[in-house]
C-alpha cells in the first residue's frame, strides 16, 4: 500500500516547525526523509520509521521496532501520537543524522561510445 502524500506533508511541516529542513524523496510509492544529505527515516504505509542509532535510542528510550517493508531490518517505529511534537521529532532526526555516515560519493557512469 502506497503512502498518502498528505502524511508526508504533515511530517515535513512538523519538522520544519521544529527547526529542521527535511526533504522527502518518493521511492516505490513510499518516501525517504533526508537531512543533511543523509536518509534518516522512511515513511511507509503512513508509518514513520527512523534509522537506528545509539543516540536516537537513548533519546527515545524503549520503543517498538518493525520492518518498514518486507525483508527489511527492523527500524524504530515512531508512534503517530509523537508526530504532533515537532520539536521532539526534529531533535530525533538531528541526532540520527549526526550519527549516520556521510553518503557515499556516486561513481561516474560510463557512457557508451560508438565505434566506427
Amino acid at each position: 500500500m502506497a503512502c498518502d502524500p498528505n502524511t508526508v506533508s504533515f511530517l515535513l511541516d512538523q519538522l520544519s516547525a521544529g527547526g529542521v529542513e527535511v526533504t522527502a524523496k518518493k521511492m516505490f510509492g513510499e518516501y525517504g526523509l533526508y537531512l543533511d544529505g543523509k536518509m534518516v527515516a522512511l515513511v511507509c504505509d503512513d508509518q514513520l520509521f527512523v534509522k537506528r542509532t545509539i543516540g536516537g535510542a537513548a533519546f527515545t528510550g524503549p520503543i517498538e521496532e518493525a520492518p518498514p517493508y518486507p525483508q527489511a531490518k527492523p527500524h524504530p517505529l515512531i508512534d503517530a501520537d509523537r508526530w504532533d511534537d515537532g520539536d521532539w521529532l526534529a531533535e530525533l532526526l538531528r541526532i540520527t543524522a549526526r550519527e549516520l555516515p556521510a553518503p557515499k560519493a556516486k561513481k561516474a557512469t560510463k557512457t557508451c561510445s560508438s565505434r566506427a
